[in-house]
């Protein structure tokens, strides 16, 4: 029987507390390249088409079951922290009758090893006819890990701690990463380990051994790139885990047709999704589920998180979309931010210092410059002078406001919500509107102007020793008059 025909379980070790993370978050939630660090290791086994997956929690148990909810997983609990060998066995219960099911284990810190990498374990164990396989790297120097010893044949025979081994085990360069493919005996042989060590744990490693008594053959098979394996125990490993998952989203992105132009600035977490002749100038920053079409431009230094951008959409350098949805065509910015709610139509332009938040703009709406638009529906062709503002709270709750198609507004104008402006409507500029605008009608919502001959050197003119000083052209000025 093949690997693709048997069933293959999953069981990740996440108990761990982390303590050099020196965090009040569990060290497996601390996010790499847009995932919680314990979310790769499931993204890894729903890639393989594992039937079943585990993940051991302990500490921190609620918050790692709620951040990985909804995600298809089982939880099982390590009630106390006696060894990698004990959580196996919590685990392998969870899983319950698994048949003639294959058993890989996983961690919930090691972000960094490839689906491909464990494809190919599971291969080189169907292959082998092995009962139990270990995936192994060579290191100039393995201090730190459990070291594997071969037979004079090659065999795998033992793996020996770092704590347990002599000055000559310390020298071998092979190590044990702690992932293990095993048979379907593994539960079953797992609960005769012992804690008879010094640290009076139940280590998974002793498996190894028990496969041997029973005559089972156990295998190795090693990494290319021993970096796979590395774990994220501290916030310098988490930063350079974080740098090279970042150069493989990014390498990825650009030979599927995404043009970078500087990688080394370039944030994209593995959340988010690119069409082809996407342009990323430098220092963008993509965030969680946001989706990006085919001929998107997007400026620098510009933030984009849970959005979706639509075909041909220009962001221009320094904008800020949170939540958005921008229709096709359209383009926002420079120095722009669309809070969450914000729906754009085709073709519409969102200017210098525009905020939007909870807006429905729809085809061809114009806002170029210092505006603000809060819960309101906007029709197409409208267009929105400068400084105008929604005011949508009145110090208690928020309102909606509605305005129609081919509407005017005038520069600095503020629409007190709730209002209903009608199609094609008018508002004359500096207008305070507080009334709603019926279809096709002006309003004029301001004070009438007065204009005072004389005003300024009747008012200058009496504060003119303090003008001398501080305003010498207002002074001259006063002399000439």
């Amino acid at each position: 029987m093949t690997q693709t025909e048997r069933p293959l379980d999953v069981v990740i070790l996440a108990a761990g507390q982390g303590t050099r993370m020196k965090s009040a978050l569990p060290k497996v939630l601390h996010p790499v390249a847009g995932r919680p660090m314990v979310a790769w290791a499931v993204k890894a086994a729903q890639e393989l088409g594992a039937r079943k997956i585990v993940v051991v929690t302990g500490h921190g148990a609620e918050q790692v079951e709620a951040a990985l909810g909804g995600s298809g997983v089982q939880f099982a609990r390590q009630a106390q922290q006696l060894g990698t060998g004990n959580a196996f066995l919590v685990g392998a219960d969870a899983l319950g009758d698994t048949g003639d099911a294959d058993i890989l284990v996983l961690y919930g810190d090691t972000p960094l090893l490839r689906t491909e990498t464990l494809r190919a374990l599971l291969a080189a164990h169907d292959a082998q006819g092995s009962a139990f396989t270990i995936l192994t790297g060579e290191l100039p120097d393995a201090t730190g890990y459990g070291r594997i010893l071969r037979d004079a044949q090659g065999h795998v025979e033992r793996i020996v701690e770092e704590k347990a081994a002599t000055p000559e085990e310390k020298a071998v360069r092979e190590f044990n990463s702690g992932v293990y493919v095993m048979d379907a005996r593994a539960p079953e042989l797992a609960r005769r380990i012992t804690n008879q060590n010094a640290a009076g744990e139940y280590y998974l490693t002793d498996l190894l051994e028990l496969y041997r008594q029973a005559g089972a053959p156990v295998r190795a098979f090693k990494l290319d790139d021993p970096d796979e394996v590395m774990g994220a125990n501290d916030r310098t490993q988490l930063a350079q885990a974080e740098a090279i998952l970042r150069g493989r989203i990014n390498t990825a992105h650009m030979k599927a047709g995404v043009t970078l132009q500087d990688p080394a600035t370039t944030r994209i977490e593995d959340t988010v999704t690119l069409g082809r002749d996407v342009t990323v100038e430098p220092g963008v920053i993509l965030r969680g589920q946001t989706r990006v079409a085919d001929g998107v431009t997007l400026g620098a230094y510009s933030v984009v998180t849970d959005s979706v951008l639509e075909a041909g959409v220009t962001v221009k350098p320094h904008s800020v979309l949170e939540g958005a949805q921008v229709g096709q065509g359209s383009d926002v910015g420079p120095f722009a931010r669309l809070r969450p709610g914000t729906v754009l139509g085709q073709g519409v332009h969102i200017g210098n210092f525009v905020e939007t938040k909870n807006a429905r703009l729809s085809a061809g709406v114009k806002a170029g410059h210092l505006a603000y638009l809060g819960d309101v529906t906007v029709g197409a062709e409208t267009n929105i002078g400068a400084g105008t503002i929604v005011a949508n709270f009145d110090g208690v709750q928020k309102h909606q406001s509605q305005v129609g198609a081919g509407v005017f507004i005038g520069s600095n104008s503020t629409l007190i919500a709730p209002r209903v402006v009608g199609d094609a409507a008018f508002i004359a500029a500096g207008s305070a509107v507080h009334e709603d605008v019926p279809e096709g009608a002006l309003a004029i919502a301001r004070g009438k102007q007065r204009t005072l001959e004389g005003w300024s050197r009747r008012y200058w003119g009496g504060l003119r020793e303090g003008v001398g000083k501080k305003l010498p052209w207002l002074a001259g000025w006063l002399e000439r008059q």
